[in-house]
């Protein structure tokens, strides 16, 4: 059976001497020969040897394993990505250089404890949603050999739906993050654009060129997410992430948009019709309202990925090469990347404006929903129907998934369910979480909730990590928001609730506090207000409104609270702490005790 490789598996062991980094990649090594020679499936471009894995490995012992996020975590690079000493190839022998350096994302996650494992296959130059287009070969899908991997980040799919690595990077333009999650049973984080920098990235469309993370869970992806993401000055397009505000993703209640009837495709897929269907039901058990979107703006900007000047942008990343050897490219490569040419700039101002145009037009559909959820491919095929038919089935796979980038939005592909029969029995199917961008962390705490409830195991391994991984931690990405316990008329549906909900609040729960407080009807009024005043011995549990806001409209909040009352630290039940409501103690004197009520809603009864 091969190892668990999830996040928390590993560490658990490292952190109790069950394991070292030097063992593991021994036993990960002898994994990949044999899984090599059991039926190769074209995962890898350029492996480490053991030797390499080794001196990684050494390089940690000694080390404490606490200290570093993603100690003796292995992983995959995709081979558009550079790691120090090793060729890139970007599937193109021809173009072939060896960095001095690693790119940005690799050294982040290396100087994190994570092990690089190799550089892994892919669609040539990126360009491809299918994983065929390459000289070394058609990657094969981790779960059917029969059937695409999906693409282009083909390898870096397989090679963690095999159990060779923990997590993997790929890169992301047109979905290539996301389609080979689907096709491999796998979580596949899109994250958003300029979170993680390209430096050190072969370029495919520079300005849309995202890195993505597959890995096993979203917990998983979001440790990863963490130690990777961060501007960088040697990359323009990388930037600052702002906060993402709710969490709409570990609410209890949020708005996700779905597609008409009329928009949604499934090239006679009824087994990824009915796995879309039960991934609605799902997210509405979990507390979410579906909203009806029409997606018409989203599929015309999708249409400006290959008929516009982005195809121009796919030749300019590698125009030097392409115009001295253009025989070195993949024909299929080569006629999409050379269609650039006839390109304008003319024909590039009109396209933005399009763009820009459509842009405004899909802000409606934002203006109601938290996320939109879609299937993150209609259907899949087999390498062979691929090969005779290359660009009509490859532009099937990206019915979903090419606007994103154009859009700046964020995305997670989920998986939901496998074909029962047919020709596809056994293979997943996925459904795609998108966000505006600065999103991340709450589609992927959805991503968690929903995975949960799908599936039994992750990749081509017996493994159900998901099931306990729990909700990826939100240490490492800032909300934006102040949370505030109310007890009295800010409740919900009370006088003063308005002033939160004004402001943007969101209920969060309903909680009790800890029993160390004396609750007070206070005099005067309307509205009528409650004091809660903390003492030593004598007190009560209170129930309250846990409510979050937007930093910015806390300080006006606060500013609009009379004397006596005020904001302080509230203790609640569970041992934890929030800010909220407080009472001065001398404002109680000719107040009602009504601590033995255990609330204002609980008081405002016996008034009626």
């Amino acid at each position: 059976m091969p190892l668990d490789m999830s996040l928390p598996a590993l560490r658990a062991r490292y952190l109790r001497g069950a394991l070292t980094p030097t063992q593991l990649v021994a036993e990960l090594h002898a994994q990949i020969e044999a899984e090599e020679a059991a039926w190769p499936r074209n995962v890898w471009i350029h492996r480490l040897p053991l030797e390499a894995l080794t001196r990684y490995a050494r390089a940690l012992e000694g080390r404490d394993p606490a200290r570093l996020p993603l100690y003796g975590i292995p992983f995959a690079i995709k081979d558009n990505i550079d790691l120090a000493g090793v060729p890139t190839t970007a599937a193109c022998p021809a173009f072939a250089y060896t960095p001095e350096h690693s790119a940005t994302v690799v050294q982040r996650l290396i100087d994190a404890g994570a092990i690089p494992v190799g550089k892994t296959n892919l669609d040539q130059f990126a360009t491809g949603l299918v994983g065929v287009r390459s000289p070394y070969g058609a990657c094969r899908n981790a779960i059917n050999p029969e059937f695409i991997s999906g693409g282009s980040s083909s390898g870096s799919a397989v090679s963690v739906a095999l159990g060779l690595a923990s997590f993997s990077l790929g890169t992301d333009t047109a979905g290539s993050g996301r389609v080979p999650a689907a096709f491999n049973n796998l979580i596949g984080l899109k994250p958003s654009l300029g979170r993680i920098p390209t430096t050190g990235v072969v370029p495919a469309c520079r300005t849309l060129d995202a890195v993505s993370v597959f890995a096993l869970t979203a917990a998983d992806a979001a440790r990863v997410l963490a130690a990777a993401q961060g501007s960088d000055a040697r990359d323009a397009y990388s930037r600052p992430m702002p906060p993402h505000g709710r969490n709409f993703g570990a609410a209890a209640a949020f708005r996700f948009g779905v597609p008409r009837a009329q928009d949604l495709v499934f090239y006679a897929n009824a087994f990824g019709a009915a796995h879309y269907a039960q991934a609605i039901a799902h997210l509405q058990a979990l507390g979410g309202v579906p909203v009806e979107i029409d997606l018409t703006a989203f599929r015309s900007v999708a249409t400006l990925l290959y008929e516009g000047p982005w195809v121009a942008e796919r030749y300019a990343a590698i125009r030097a090469f392409i115009e001295a050897q253009p025989e070195a490219l993949h024909p299929v490569t080569r006629a999409i990347t050379e269609a650039g040419v006839c390109l304008s700039a003319v024909d590039t101002f009109a396209a933005l404006y399009r763009l820009k145009a459509l842009e405004h037009e899909t802000r409606t559909a934002w203006g109601d929903i938290d996320c939109l959820v879609v299937p993150t491919a209609p259907t899949i095929h087999t390498i062979v129907a691929v090969e005779a038919d290359p660009i009509a089935l490859n532009s099937q796979l990206g019915h979903y998934t090419n606007f994103v980038n154009l859009l700046d939005l964020s995305a997670v592909a989920v998986p939901v369910g496998f074909a029962a029969d047919g020709p596809a029995r056994g293979l997943p199917h996925g459904v795609t979480l998108i966000g505006r961008s600065g999103q991340d962390l709450p589609l992927l705490t959805l991503a968690a909730r929903l995975h949960a409830r799908t599936v039994a195991t992750v990749g081509a391994t017996p493994h159900a990590p998901h099931l306990t991984a729990g909700a990826p931690s939100e240490a490492a990405f800032p909300s934006g928001q102040v949370r505030v316990a109310v007890c009295g008329a800010h409740l919900n549906g009370l006088p003063l609730n308005g002033q939160l909900t004004q402001r943007g609040a969101t209920l969060v729960r309903t909680v009790r506090s800890a029993p160390v407080y004396r609750f007070y009807a206070l005099p005067g009024g309307p509205p009528f207000r409650p004091g809660m005043v903390r003492v030593e011995q004598g007190g009560g549990a209170v129930e309250l409104e846990v409510w979050e806001l937007p930093a910015r409209e806390f300080g006006s909040f606060v500013a609009g609270i009379p004397a006596p009352l005020g904001i302080g630290t509230v203790l609640l039940e569970d041992g934890s702490s929030v800010q909220g409501f407080v009472c001065e103690s001398h404002a109680v004197a000719g107040a009602r005790d009504i601590t033995e009520l255990g609330g204002w809603r609980a008081y405002l009864a016996t008034l009626v």
